[in-house]
């Protein structure tokens, strides 16, 4: 990078900062700082509902799985992501927005009792921190790799900046600059692309490129060979639509709320249901910029794939700029794997310092305070917890691939959750001590699959990612059968109880605080939804 590369990076530290700065004289109470007051147009929480997954994890990850797995990553993306956005728009955020609750661990504790509330927001907690310290990790992989700076100094100087912006606006902070970091973070990644292809004599060339490297023919398909597992991700079509498909991608995009909370700060009901589907036209296209880049570095890269060093596949990215892109461009682009790194690491943070407070210490350690002592806490709160993602981050640097490591969280966190979660939401006869019991033994199942693969040598899968779809799959089921023996047990809450937090028990008024433009047949969630869908089926037929 040279002079002109720097003016336009710091150019935008500024513009983030001073947006933290602008966000700040909203903040009036702790309802502005954790949840922007609900009051925020579906057009910017839906951008930032995709910003905030649009993580250096996503960007690093997803380009090293596009090396590594070939065509089969799009899986991650039009069956692992977009079905399940639709769901939580048409579904799950009419019990999210209408019941009021300000966090996905609040809806627990109202659905089954406070020891399953406790469990979730404990785990939550610990798997923000953890994933915070992986956009932590792929922020100094970035730095090194184009600037030479140590790790430890891009670690702390990434934090601080995060630190600085969230704590002085809280979450409309995180969510005005995810809006800016996700048009900074196309106009990054898609010079890499195009030049790549370029170079490439376009995506035949590309592909035919590609038939030449040790992923083949099998690289250029997306179910090809998915009967069993003799293929580049090495899972069968059971795992990828069972374990990915529905466990993993709904466990993630449902209930994971550094995503909902996106959606809860929306205006209105409207608006909170267009969140998550508006937010999935835009990831039906990401991977252009991510997975193609990463055949193009599979390609042009020689030795792309060490398991230490710069030749990791985790460097696909990085590596292509350096070699591509020149000064000006290179400028752009390091400033959009910054953004998207910014754009992950706050939505851990915002989540995390939400669920703290709210969750933790207001439910459990200080009851009944003035507004103002939980606005302070969320603030000092939120210094903890970047403060510990600086710690984690060295976890994420032993793995050579960290979406492998980032799938491993999911199925230990996300899909236990998700499993109690939408069969409370779904079966009344539940009851609150199967939701917790049902929780625990899901996480413990998780785990038990991922310590016997990893550490004990125990059970054999064909990938990382084939051992994250099991162990999801696995929790999920284990979650059932308990829940249903528990609940033979125990007893069941009072249907007044359960109004509006179960499906077929109360309603919500799903046109509560429209203005006019939302009655516009346009602005239907469900067709919205059904697009959506539609284009997911449609983009995988070049690729069968």
């Amino acid at each position: 990078m040279d002079a002109l590369d720097y003016v336009l990076l710091s150019l935008y530290f500024i513009t983030v900062l001073g947006v933290g700065l602008a966000a700040r004289r909203s903040i009036k109470n702790s309802a502005d700082f954790f949840l922007s007051g609900r009051s925020l147009p579906a057009w910017v929480t839906g951008l930032a509902f995709v910003s905030a997954n649009l993580g250096a994890l996503e960007i690093l990850g997803m380009a090293a799985n596009g090396a590594k797995y070939g065509m089969m990553t799009v899986h991650y993306y039009w069956i692992g992501a977009v079905p399940a956005m639709v769901f939580l728009g048409i579904v799950m955020m009419p019990f999210y927005y209408g019941s009021k609750v300000r966090s996905v661990p609040e809806y627990m504790r109202r659905r089954f009792n406070r020891p399953a509330h406790l469990l979730n927001a404990l785990s939550f907690a610990l798997a923000q921190v953890l994933i915070a310290g992986v956009n932590l990790y792929a922020l100094a992989l970035i730095m090194q790799a184009l600037l030479g700076w140590p790790l430890w100094t891009a670690i702390v100087v990434g934090a601080a900046i995060v630190l600085t912006y969230i704590t002085l606006g809280g979450l409309s902070s995180a969510i005005y600059n995810e809006v800016l970091q996700f048009f900074v973070i196309i106009a990054g990644l898609l010079p890499i692309a195009i030049i790549g292809l370029v170079k490439m004599g376009g995506i035949d060339g590309l592909f035919a490129a590609v038939r030449d490297t040790k992923l083949g023919e099998a690289g250029l398909h997306t179910w090809a060979d998915t009967g069993g597992s003799d293929n580049p991700l090495g899972a069968s079509w059971w795992g990828i639509v069972f374990g990915l498909g529905f466990v993993l991608s709904f466990g993630y995009w449902t209930t994971n709320f550094a995503e909902v909370q996106r959606g809860l700060s929306a205006r209105n009901m409207s608006a909170a249901r267009r969140t998550p589907i508006i937010a999935a036209y835009p990831k039906l296209l990401i991977p252009f910029v991510t997975v193609i880049p990463g055949l193009v570095a599979l390609v042009t890269v020689k030795g792309l794939g060490a398991d230490k060093g710069d030749l990791q596949y985790n460097n696909a990215i990085p590596l292509l700029m350096r070699d591509f892109l020149p000064n000006g461009v290179l400028g752009i682009a390091v400033t959009g794997l910054l953004a998207s790194f910014m754009a992950g690491m706050a939505a851990n943070v915002s989540g995390f310092n939400t669920v703290f407070t709210y969750d933790i210490w207001q439910e459990y350690i200080k009851k009944d305070k003035p507004d103002g002592y939980y606005l302070s806490i969320g603030r000092w709160i939120t210094v903890v917890g970047v403060v510990v993602g600086i710690g984690t981050a060295f976890i994420a640097s032993g793995y050579s691939n960290i979406m492998d490591y980032i799938q491993a969280l999911f199925s230990l966190f996300n899909a236990p959750l998700f499993a109690a979660f939408i069969i409370g939401m779904f079966w009344k006869r539940m009851t609150a001590w199967a939701g917790f019991w049902g929780l625990l033994s899901g996480t413990l199942a998780a785990f038990i699959v991922y310590a016997g693969y990893k550490w004990w040598g125990i059970f054999t899968f064909g990938s990382d990612l084939d051992e994250s779809f099991w162990g999801a799959g696995i929790a999920f089921v284990t979650v059932a059968i308990v829940s249903v023996v528990v609940t033979l047990f125990t007893t069941s809450k009072t249907d007044e109880e359960l109004s509006g937090l179960v499906y077929g028990i109360g309603r919500h008024d799903l046109k509560a605080g429209a203005i006019a433009g939302d009655r516009a047949w346009y602005r239907s969630p469900v067709l919205l939804g059904v697009g959506a869908l539609v284009l997911a089926a449609a983009f995988y037929l070049p690729f069968l």
